[in-house]
């Protein structure tokens, strides 16, 4: 890894539940997990199945020390953290972080609660990793690693959702994932998070036609994700989050309709890696 570059990968991108099958075979099926390498500082943003394999591709590179950020704990986004081999390693650091559950749950609270049985065959103090926990609170700014700084804020979502802009050499990397936009709307701390970022991953789960029947579901659309990237002079837009239900021939024609309305938009797929150089 160039230490002058940061690295965006995706290893999962679905939304709700993984999916398996020749129509996922192009997007992928695996649920959220990106991977920033901010020069020689790996970072992870959600836990869902992609962080299986994401795991066995660090543990052969070498990689030992690692920061994971949650945006929230429903199961798309938690599934795959019992299977992320470093936990099991002893010579493995592990921080994990999550503010979305602030005054309710502490982070290793949370991840005691499912990893344990019968939900899970292990718990959490069978991990070998010296794995250190992290609360902050909506609206705190982090500062993990030397040169990285993270800003934070709410997202509409049932049962609480945190935002992400990651900023490092002079780039920013914005996660809205997952998030429900109000009808002729824009929401404020959305527009903060993703100003100016050269890349914004955004929950498009849903089509505008069918936001009607979701209203509630706590998703988002490409239509609205275009709309917040032009008014606050956003790069990028991956659309992310993917409907289960949606296949790759779909998902193409969105992406196309996404790329005609915005130059910047692509639909993010299992595996995809960006390049941003240090400015």
């Amino acid at each position: 890894m160039n230490d002058d570059a940061l690295l965006v990968k995706f290893w999962g991108v679905r939304g709700s539940i993984p999916v398996s099958g020749p129509e996922f075979m192009h997007y992928g099926g695996n649920t959220a997990c990106i991977e920033l390498r901010c020069g020689g500082h790996t970072l992870f943003l959600d836990a869902g199945s992609g962080l299986r394999p994401a795991g066995e591709a660090l543990r052969a590179a070498g990689a030992s020390d690692i920061d994971l950020f949650f945006t929230h704990s429903h199961y798309d986004h938690i599934i795959g953290f019992p299977f992320f081999m470093p936990i099991y390693d002893r010579n493995a650091q592990v921080t994990v972080w999550s503010g979305h559950l602030a005054g309710q749950m502490t982070t290793r609270q949370m991840l005691g609660e499912f990893m344990l049985p019968p939900w899970f065959p292990a718990k959490l103090d069978m991990c070998k990793a010296n794995i250190a926990c992290k609360d902050f609170v909506s609206g705190d700014v982090l500062q993990p690693r030397e040169g990285i700084i993270i800003r934070t804020g709410s997202l509409n979502h049932p049962g609480g959702c945190i935002g992400y802009r990651i900023e490092w050499g002079g780039r920013a990397i914005a996660l809205i994932s997952d998030t429900e936009h109000e009808p002729g709307q824009l929401d404020p701390a959305v527009l903060d998070l993703i100003e100016g970022a050269d890349l914004v991953i955004y929950d498009c789960t849903y089509l505008e036609a069918e936001m009607q029947l979701k209203r509630g579901y706590g998703h988002s659309t490409w239509q609205q994700g275009v709309k917040l990237c032009k008014t606050a002079g956003a790069h990028g837009l991956a659309l992310f989050h993917h409907d289960p239900k949606r296949s790759d021939d779909q998902l193409k024609a969105m992406e196309q309709q996404a790329k005609d309305a915005f130059a910047g938009a692509f639909a993010a797929r299992d595996g995809q890696e960006l390049r941003f150089t240090r400015r």
